[in-house]
């Protein structure tokens, strides 16, 4: 009787010890900074100090074949996530961007976004910084340049720092004239 009692209470404080020292599930809340974007605001070039939306804008990326926005749309401030592989990223910003049906329009399988199209390259160097077990790494970008291939529509680009970093996903990094 003694060893059944014995076997039993021990079996208890097994029993409890498990269930303090479980954790909670490592899920990254989604209010944890992970690797930011690069964000510029666009200007009017004729009065610097006011906003200007970006009418009928296309994004995509150079090299990896994507369209960042959905569609043609009009923003006055971009945010492109930066590549965590290597220290450069290219986009393709189209103005005034339209379908071009390659003179098949009943084929949409030829078809491409046609406009006004300046080529931005962003140059960075890359550090990982840990987050958490739950969030792991996350990459920020320092020393980051913004250069004009092409300037059909961008007249010209401004850092807002010297030695311009992307840390945080909620400010601006550059300002874009147009």
């Amino acid at each position: 009787m003694k060893k059944t009692s014995l076997l039993l209470i021990l079996l208890t404080f097994i029993g409890i010890g498990i269930t303090i020292s479980c954790e909670r599930d490592d899920i990254c809340p989604e209010s944890t900074p992970t690797t930011p974007s690069l964000i510029i605001d666009a200007y009017d070039v004729e009065t610097p100090e006011n906003k200007k939306a970006v009418t009928k804008l296309v994004i995509g990326g150079i090299g990896n074949d994507f369209i960042l926005t959905n569609g043609i749309v009009s923003l006055s401030q971009i945010v492109l996530p930066l590549r965590t592989d290597a220290n450069t990223t290219q986009y393709s910003l189209i103005e005034d961007a339209f379908v071009n049906d390659n003179g098949t329009p009943d084929d949409s399988s030829d078809d491409f976004y046609d406009g006004n199209t300046d080529i931005i390259t962003i140059n960075y160097s890359r550090e990982e910084v840990y987050v958490s077990r739950a969030c792991g790494y996350k990459t920020i970008f320092k020393n980051v340049t913004l250069n004009l291939d092409s300037n059909n529509w961008i007249i010209s680009r401004q850092p807002l720092n010297d030695n311009q970093s992307v840390e945080d996903e909620t400010e601006t990094h550059f300002n874009i004239y147009h």
